[in-house]
């Protein structure tokens, strides 16, 4: 399948040739688009009220599966993993959850705390899988990213602070680069920006194989 897929607040997602002004098909969705990631033919979509729609696009409008969100507060951001048995999905409420697609795999889901200092609690806006190893960054609102192995539950590599919150983030073609935008995210609403003291970078991080690669018993598998 050769298509771009658009995900909407109109309650869709639409599939297009980009030889056509029309779109190939569509799926309807319970509610509006917060977030969406593509490994073909996995495709996981997360909505308001905290649906999670799962398409295999071999069928690309009919549901494969739909689930609650296992966290508690809205959606933000999802990834499938790079062997498409499931997806991390981050939260607005500084949590990621690590949830596969088949029942079978129950066992192995579970979520944990991430991008808060003391009491402060900040959104996830970016999860990006590394090409390579299958291990993951993360970063937020608070300015931070980190490098995480979810095989072995635990974190890479702390990073510092940067002056602004971090909006999007990516790993290059051979993950020896990760790319991210500082600029402010609208988590605080419009009161809290200031075009004059508030800049938009974009910065590359030189990913070295010690930050990233798997330890432990995951990176023995």
């Amino acid at each position: 399948m050769q298509a771009l897929a658009t995900g909407s607040w109109d309650k869709t997602v639409k599939y297009w040739d980009g030889r056509q002004a029309n779109a190939v098909c569509t799926a309807n969705l319970p509610e509006r688009v917060y977030c969406m990631d593509v490994k073909y033919p996995l495709c996981v979509v997360g909505t308001a009220e905290r649906h999670i729609v799962i398409y295999d696009l071999r069928k690309p409008q009919t549901e494969f599966k739909r689930i609650s969100s296992p966290l508690k507060y809205q959606s933000r951001v999802v990834s499938c993993f790079p062997d498409k048995a499931g997806f991390a999905l981050g939260s607005i409420e500084g949590r990621v959850a690590i949830h596969h697609v088949e029942d079978r795999d129950n066992s192995k889901n579970f979520a944990f705390k991430c991008h808060r200092e003391n009491n402060e609690i900040y959104a996830v806006n970016v999860i990006a899988f590394h090409p390579t190893f299958g291990t993951f960054a993360t970063a937020g609102a608070d300015g931070t990213f980190n490098f995480w192995d979810k095989d072995s539950k635990q974190r890479l590599k702390p990073f510092l602070r940067c002056s602004a919150p971090i909006s999007a983030g990516a790993f290059n073609m051979d993950g020896g680069i990760f790319a991210y935008a500082v600029s402010y995210d609208w988590s605080k609403g419009h009161e809290y920006y200031n075009p004059t003291t508030q800049k938009n970078s974009i910065l590359l991080h030189g990913v070295l194989e010690s930050e990233i690669k798997p330890r432990g018993n995951s990176a023995r598998r």
